[in-house]
């Protein structure tokens, strides 16, 4: 409460755990793009919990150019792409764009990945007359330490939108993440949005 985020809501289809991973892992690594579908199936109904009176649009948390051009696609940007066929939500794969390549965020603690991220996001240059008085909801993989998403959303607060919220896939929660005996404690450096390093085909 004394720090609160600079989004609404930040909700997810379900918790991180190994199923939840593996499906985003082959969505990101093994290009099963048809994850994408399921992923978005699940979203719909969080979705439509966030609406309220302004006009909605959804923006997937965009990938450097590097990492665009050796993956090939943006795997946020395809769940949001489905999450328009099945809700009819419009989408701007285009309105927030990440300026600089940053390093992966896995290992590192709370505060690092902080400041990993910090100024990593931009507006397009119109997205004033594209997005102010709307609802704009951050759309992505996986809610881990939510450095990425906080970093994005104060980005977006600039465009003059009425409101800005978040929806996930996997939302990472201590009792979902612990892979052992009660005893275990969860540790968000364990855990990369981007998951880089890790290969599932």
């Amino acid at each position: 409460m004394a720090d609160p985020p600079p989004f609404r809501g930040a909700p997810s289809a379900v918790a991180y755990g190994p199923v939840a991973r593996t499906v985003a892992l082959r969505l990101k690594y093994g290009r099963r793009t048809g994850h994408a579908r399921l992923m978005a199936q699940l979203m719909a109904r969080p979705l439509a919990a966030l609406r309220g009176d302004e006009e909605m649009l959804l923006v997937p948390v965009p990938l450097h150019r590097w990492r665009l051009w050796s993956r090939s696609f943006n795997q946020a940007a395809l769940v949001a792409a489905g999450l328009t066929r099945i809700t009819g939500t419009p989408h701007d794969s285009h309105l927030l764009v990440r300026r600089k390549a940053t390093a992966a965020l896995r290992g590192k603690g709370r505060r690092e990945r902080e400041r990993i991220v910090a100024g990593v996001f931009a507006l397009v240059p119109d997205a004033r007359h594209r997005a102010a008085g709307r609802h704009l909801v951050l759309i992505d993989d996986v809610h881990a330490s939510g450095a990425t998403l906080r970093a994005a959303a104060r980005t977006l607060r600039r465009c003059g939108a009425a409101r800005v919220s978040a929806l996930t896939w996997a939302r990472v929660v201590p009792d979902a993440a612990l892979t052992g005996g009660a005893g275990d404690i969860f540790d968000f450096a364990d855990v990369d949005s981007d998951m880089q390093g890790e290969r599932m085909m």
